[in-house]
């Protein structure tokens, strides 16, 4: 078996910066898909919320709709009474048994004034509560529609991003192999524990790409010898040149243009 061939530095820098894009580029398709989930998560919420909401104003106009009814049946109980009680006035023997039926005449067309008013309050909630129901189906229709969009807009990308996310992983493990495996587990480490992933940063304006902290010059001339892997001291990442950096992100957009 061929024994590999040993990399530069420079080849080393330029192979984790390769592995870095495409391992960013791979963290920009799942954090889109992270939050598009979320969003249709948060709209699906909405729309059941809205569904709720009418289910029970509706349920609200059909208790309106019994108490109306009673109180319907209420007043003919009351004018059936009161008729009932106005043929016995006709039969009474003294003035107590007919002072006693006019009480209950009283009682009952009181009764009757009291539902009607209660039938009238219950009218005008009717009336409140459709008014509430047409305005809240507008909304849940809207909601709805809007949903129904995202929906179909997560069902593209996920089938556009789930493909190239499988050829870019494939990429990231090929790409490892091209570095010694002590570097690959240095890289995967640091990424996983510094913001954003960023493992591979550039120098930007005399810094660490992503930071303020300021890389001294002596530093700064070590990195662009490509000499040795350099790390910032306060990141800990590993640091390579902007016009390497440059170079790799023209190269590798061809690569992901293909894709």
């Amino acid at each position: 078996m061929a024994k590999k061939k040993e990399l530069t530095t420079e080849e080393r820098l330029r192979a984790l910066y390769d592995l870095q894009l495409i391992d960013s580029r791979v963290d920009k398709i799942r954090n889109i898909r992270g939050e598009l989930p979320l969003e249709v998560r948060d709209l699906e919420d909405e729309v059941e919320g809205f569904k709720l909401r009418l289910q029970k104003l509706e349920d609200n106009l059909t208790e309106i709709d019994n108490q109306v009814k009673t109180k319907k049946n209420l007043i003919e109980e009351s004018k059936s009474l009161i008729k009932k009680y106005n043929e016995q006035q006709k039969n009474v023997r003294n003035n107590r048994e007919f002072n006693s039926l006019a009480k209950e005449v009283e009682f009952q067309e009181l009764e009757i004034q009291l539902a009607e008013k209660h039938i009238k309050e219950y009218l005008a909630q009717t009336e409140q509560k459709k008014e509430v129901i047409e305005n809240t189906k507008e909304r849940l229709t809207e909601r709805e529609n809007h949903l129904k969009h995202k929906k179909n807009d997560l069902d593209a990308i996920l089938a556009e991003t789930d493909k190239e996310e499988k050829i870019l992983l494939g990429k990231s493990e090929e790409y490892k192999t091209k570095i010694e495996e002590r570097l690959a587990k240095a890289y995967t480490k640091i990424r996983s524990s510094v913001k954003n992933g960023l493992a591979v940063v550039p120098i930007e304006r005399g810094a660490s790409g992503g930071s303020y902290f300021i890389i001294p010059p002596q530093v700064q001339v070590e990195i662009a010898a490509r000499q040795k892997i350099i790390t910032d001291e306060h990141s800990g990442r590993i640091l390579v040149d902007s016009e390497l950096a440059d170079e790799q992100k023209v190269k590798m957009e061809k690569l992901f243009s293909k894709i």
